[in-house]
């Protein structure tokens, strides 16, 4: 019997026409050095792309970098897509600048955890472990 645990897989992904992407590679790359498998998948993709790619790639979670405002629509349509693709046990989280007052709005729609500026990069390894050890 294999008793090594299965690590973390985390598709990291740029969503809609946000062209910036360095907190989302430091994220990257700390999740990566925290021993998490990591897949980046770049700029500008839509909740279409990025539910393919997470459903071929079997990611544990997906995490949402955006900063262009458009996380109203952009989140709360890609978690029905997974939803619809019978893929909604895929976690989504979403970091960036998203206000206060939307978040409760995008939990309802499906994303799990939003982390705001100022979020310690320590935090998000640690909730992004508590995921995968409460699989």
């Amino acid at each position: 019997m294999n008793s090594q645990k299965k690590k973390v897989r985390i598709m990291i992904s740029k969503l809609g026409l946000d062209g910036h992407d360095r907190g989302a590679k430091v994220i990257a790359r700390s999740l990566r050095d925290a021993g998490m498998e990591v897949i980046y998948t770049g700029l500008k993709k839509t909740p279409k792309d990025i539910v393919k790619i997470a459903i071929e790639e079997d990611v544990d979670i997906i995490g949402i970098s955006i900063l262009s405002g458009g996380h109203e629509i952009l989140l709360p349509e890609l978690c029905q897509l997974l939803k619809e693709n019978d893929a909604n046990y895929i976690h989504v989280i979403a970091g960036g600048i998203i206000p206060k007052d939307d978040i409760p709005i995008l939990k309802q729609a499906g994303v799990k955890a939003v982390f705001s500026p100022g979020t310690t990069i320590q935090e998000i390894i640690e909730y992004f472990h508590s995921i995968g050890t409460n699989k």
